[in-house]
């Protein structure tokens, strides 16, 4: 492994700690003081041109709505930084080929690699191989196997998406006597539709009068949404909430929905789909709110990558360095403040 001596500290093994004292502008009361303290001692990454970076990125196939925004966010970010070079990938749902898609970047000398995995634990090697090259990773939503992997993760709340859906349903409803919702869930397969549905059971056990009385688990497809729901529907004459996971599947759930006839519940959605904020806006439909899982993770991801590539730290934190990990919040978009979210929606 080659030596690594900058601020960044060693990159295959535990996070690095800094040695150094807290930013004196956290302490002093002199500005000029704690400008130039801070200047010499603790760089922090800015919108102002500084060393080239060159990032790698590699992820999945874009076949999913939330999926290509996530490759529009890393390229729409990287454009903002004249000292940034992005290296994208085409994508790939196969796990031999993103490995070698890596190994590409790895080859080319990247300063960093930005990595989306199809399958964590499967691509979990080919994150070791870089941080073992001196490559910083920075992990991308599908945490790796390992935390030697990588030296900064960032991804979205799954557990909090559905503890939010839960809360805001709850709120909603908590003056009805037996109120009873339903979930239209995503792949059990998926840990994050496990933890998604966790969450929101955790919300609901602080509503008495609320039952969950029936679950379908969708695809995250049009086509599927629409089976599962019309399933649903079926099943339950009467329900007063729907937590529906992903804002896609949600598309052909809206158009069971709509086919039945059936308008006595409010619907929450998952992801922030421009699609479902459209619908929130024009509140023309059950769906009167969607609980984020930002694609502007990858946005984010490119910021982490550059500070890394440039040894330097976040503004607004008093560390040397960025974090080890950063979960956004699934923020609850509705009516009131659908205005302030409609730039991130994706299609």
């Amino acid at each position: 492994m080659p030596e690594n001596t900058s601020r960044r500290g060693l990159l295959f093994g535990a996070a690095a700690v800094s040695t150094g004292a807290f930013l004196t502008a956290c302490t002093s009361n002199d500005p000029k003081e704690s400008k130039e303290d801070n200047a010499k001692d603790a760089p922090i990454a800015d919108e102002k041109p500084g060393k080239k970076v060159t990032i790698g990125f590699a992820g999945p196939q874009a076949d999913h709505g939330w999926l290509n925004a996530i490759n529009v966010q890393a390229r729409q970010r990287a454009k903002k930084y004249q000292d940034v070079t992005l290296e994208i990938t085409e994508g790939s749902n196969d796990t031999a080929a993103q490995i070698g898609q890596i190994d590409t970047l790895i080859n080319k000398k990247v300063d960093v690699l930005v990595i989306l995995p199809a399958d964590g634990k499967a691509l979990t090697q080919a994150g070791l191989k870089a941080m073992r090259q001196g490559i910083p990773v920075v992990n991308l939503d599908r945490v790796f196997d390992n935390p030697q992997a990588y030296r900064c993760w960032v991804g979205g709340d799954n557990y909090g998406m559905g503890l939010n859906a839960g809360h805001f349903i709850g709120e909603q409803l908590k003056d009805k006597k037996n109120a009873k919702v339903v979930e239209l869930s995503g792949p059990d397969n998926l840990e994050l539709t496990k933890q998604r549905t966790d969450g929101f059971n955790a919300a609901l056990k602080n509503y008495p009068n609320i039952k969950k009385v029936a679950r379908q688990a969708a695809d995250f497809t049009v086509e599927s949404g629409q089976s599962k729901m019309s399933q649903l529907l079926q099943a339950q004459k009467t329900i007063d909430a729907l937590w529906n996971h992903d804002d896609d599947q949600g598309v052909g759930a809206l158009r069971a929905i709509k086919q039945a006839g059936r308008d006595e519940f409010l619907m929450v959605g998952g992801a922030g789909a421009k699609s479902a904020m459209d619908a929130i806006k024009a509140d023309d439909s059950v769906l009167k709110a969607t609980v984020l899982y930002p694609p502007t993770m990858a946005a984010s991801a490119i910021d982490l990558a550059r500070a890394l590539g440039q040894d330097k730290g976040i503004s607004g934190l008093a560390e040397f360095e960025i974090p080890t990990s950063l979960t956004l919040y699934s923020a609850v978009v509705t009516k009131d403040n659908v205005n302030e979210y409609l730039p991130t929606g994706f299609k």
